[in-house]
């Protein structure tokens, strides 16, 4: 009697430990796939912004740009936005290249053509609007 309890205390923890472990992998499961929808959601805005700024370069006539550049501002806290271009960057010490608006980098890259910085980090307020932007020279 005393060799069957014990079996079947062995079987029960076993079944427990199992359990914990099976419940241990869906928390991770879960943890996983929030932090991959968060790195999602934050890399929604940055894939749109660079979108814009495609487009407005592409542009092929100035209607369209300015159409674009409208629907790209709507994105920002302000059309003052600030706008930073680090030209360069040594043991983490950023050098920036004269500051500019959203409005003014925007017009820019409809009169340039020219899409030839990349986005390294969007600042945003409590509503979700751009607050900042800091480019990368290519």
């Amino acid at each position: 009697a005393a060799e069957e309890r014990a079996r079947i205390e062995q079987e029960a923890n076993l079944r427990a430990e199992e359990e914990r472990k099976k419940k241990e992998a869906e928390e991770a499961a879960r943890a996983e796939a929030e932090r991959r929808q968060q790195e999602m959601l934050a890399n929604a805005p940055k894939a749109k912004l660079n979108q814009y700024f495609q487009s407005i370069a592409s542009s092929n006539n100035v209607a369209s740009a300015n159409a674009s550049i409208n629907e790209a501002l709507a994105l920002f806290a302000s059309p003052d936005t600030p706008v930073l271009i680090v030209i360069s960057e040594e043991n983490g010490q950023k050098d920036y290249d004269r500051p500019t608006t959203i409005r003014q980098y925007l017009n820019y890259l409809k009169d340039t053509k020219n899409n030839a910085n990349s986005i390294s980090n969007l600042q945003f307020d409590g509503s979700g609007k751009i607050t900042e932007v800091e480019l990368k020279k290519n």
